[in-house]
């Protein structure tokens, strides 16, 4: 007679025996002490601020600035507007030199990247004298040169250079011909923005199409859909009108006027921050196999066609990850604009902390104001990245 098997016993583990339990208890107790301790600094800054200056608030920003700025790219009045109106200037502000020096320190940093690279000897050392005397200078006493020792040094208005297109260069700045808009421009700005959807459903529909020219451009085509409505709007609407500037008394009227501040600091930022972007251009061609340019060259393409098709694609999938740290520091770095007055997002909060004592308010929205910024090139040149990156199979 044979025994019978002993009955396995299966019992569920104890939860505090259990290591997946123990791991989510453990990330909770975490979290709930930093919360806590988070919430412990924010209680004593409040006590403090309510014993110094009254209860932690932001209604001070709806009080009249009183301060003038000396560059307004929308309308102000110092006497009605609020701080917040002010803020959002400074802000616009620092967003025109930024936008502005991006594309240039890109493109001058591409040009000296494959200078340093040139087989002519006199373009490479000067390439390089560039790139060495730049990054290795401060950028606050280049912006002390340019503004000092360069823009300020130009002729006055009555003698100022005139170039070709009605561009003026002067020690008030760089008068520029603009355009002053009309009573149609909202409406074409609407048309202009329903276009982008027209072009967004075209880009879907070539992609459709198994048409090599179609579908490989349809990037291009969707653009050129754009493009045609949106200057058929405007020929239809006549949204703007030339506005050339013009000497008259002691300053120029019309057209566009860059201030010295805002020249000097864009041309600080984009020589300076070219500099870096021009070693990591030199590392990226660097960086591409060297058969691949001598098959390039065998195949019959001259210099230019070899690195405009072959070397500069491959060569974005190193240089796009450190390109995007130069773009942050170009943000951030804009903030030494206060050095040479220009009215920036710090030079205006400046202003305002000065005139209204809320400290930790007016630095919070400063810390607000670059975090956004710089949050939104990372996203785009993540996007990028993402676009030039090497796909594995």
């Amino acid at each position: 007679m044979t025994s019978p098997a002993p009955s396995s016993v299966s019992r569920a583990v104890p939860f505090y025996r259990d290591v997946r339990v123990l791991r989510i208890l453990a990330q909770i107790v975490f979290v709930a002490l930093i919360l806590l301790f988070f919430w412990y600094l924010l209680n004593n800054m409040t006590r403090g601020l309510s014993r110094v200056s009254g209860a932690f608030s932001f209604a001070f920003l709806d009080n009249a600035a009183s301060f003038a700025l000396s560059e307004t790219p929308l309308p102000y009045d110092p006497a009605t507007d609020s701080y917040l109106i002010a803020f959002l200037i400074g802000v616009l502000n620092t967003l025109r030199v930024v936008v502005a020096g991006i594309a240039l320190a890109t493109l001058l940093g591409l040009v000296a990247g494959i200078a340093q690279l040139s087989s002519n000897w006199l373009v490479s050392k000067i390439a390089q004298v560039y790139v060495e005397i730049f990054r290795n200078t401060p950028l606050l006493i280049q912006l002390f040169v340019w503004y000092f020792i360069g823009v300020l040094s130009l002729p006055r208005v009555r003698d100022s250079l005139a170039l070709p297109g009605s561009i003026y260069l002067s020690n008030r700045g760089l008068a520029l011909p603009w355009f002053t808009t009309n009573e149609t421009f909202t409406l074409w700005l609407i048309v202009a923005f329903a276009a982008i959807a027209v072009a967004g459903v075209a880009y879907w529909l070539l992609g459709r199409v198994k048409t090599p020219l179609l579908y490989e451009w349809r990037g291009v085509w969707a653009f050129l859909v754009w493009l045609a409505l949106a200057l058929g709007a405007a020929v239809a609407l006549s949204p703007v009108t030339p506005s050339l500037p013009e000497i008259r008394g002691f300053n120029f009227q019309n057209g566009l006027m860059l201030s010295p501040e805002y020249a000097a600091l864009l041309l600080g930022l984009v020589f300076y921050t070219g500099a870096f972007i021009a070693d990591i251009v030199r590392a990226g061609i660097l960086a591409v196999p060297r058969g691949i340019i001598e098959a390039s060259r065998a195949l019959g393409l001259t210099y230019v066609q070899a690195l405009r098709l072959i070397v500069i694609p491959l060569a974005l999938r190193v240089i796009i990850p450190p390109l995007t740290n130069q773009y942050l520091n170009l943000a951030k770095n804009s903030s030494l604009a206060i050095a040479i007055g220009y009215a920036d997002v710090f030079y205006v909060s400046n202003t305002i902390f000065n005139q209204t004592g809320q400290t930790l308010q007016v630095i919070l929205m400063i810390m607000g104001a670059y975090l956004i910024i710089s949050l939104t090139l990372s996203a785009i040149m993540n996007v990028v990245n993402a676009r030039f990156k090497l796909v594995e199979r």
